[in-house]
């Protein structure tokens, strides 16, 4: 992934999960994390499609969990800010006249397969819940 966006979706979701009766505003969540709240804005919206927050607008608008922080495992914040395999990406334009070349993508693409399965299968025993509770 190479980048701090799960990360920032873990910080978020960490905090809507310590607040679960309130709603959070996308400048309170920027102020913890110590970034622009755009940013912040940026990952709610791909938050709220994967179905994992819910949103309000106005005076006493903000950010709740969807579902209790026990139903969201970590592999579903995962998967929705993934935007790469955790090995990265594959070669573009490899020699196809080199033996390697030729076939590098092939067993890359299977390498990074089993990879990210792995990753998913870790993340999926973790709940939210169990995250949070190593704050208290």
């Amino acid at each position: 992934m190479n980048n701090t966006r799960f990360a920032t979706a873990v910080h978020i979701m960490t905090l809507l999960a310590g607040s679960p009766q309130d709603w959070l505003t996308s400048e309170w969540m920027a102020g913890s994390i110590n970034i622009n709240p755009v940013i912040v804005r940026k990952e709610l919206s791909v938050l709220r499609e994967a179905g994992l927050i819910v949103s309000r607008q106005g005076k006493e608008g903000g950010t709740q969990l969807a579902r209790k922080a026990e139903e969201i495992s970590i592999s579903e914040i995962y998967l929705a800010v993934k935007n790469t395999e955790v090995l990265g990406k594959k070669n573009n334009n490899p020699n196809p006249a080199c033996p390697v070349g030729t076939e590098i993508n092939e067993h890359l693409k299977t390498l990074f397969s089993e990879t990210d399965q792995l990753v998913l299968n870790f993340l999926g025993n973790k709940s939210l819940k169990a995250f949070c509770d190593q704050f208290r």
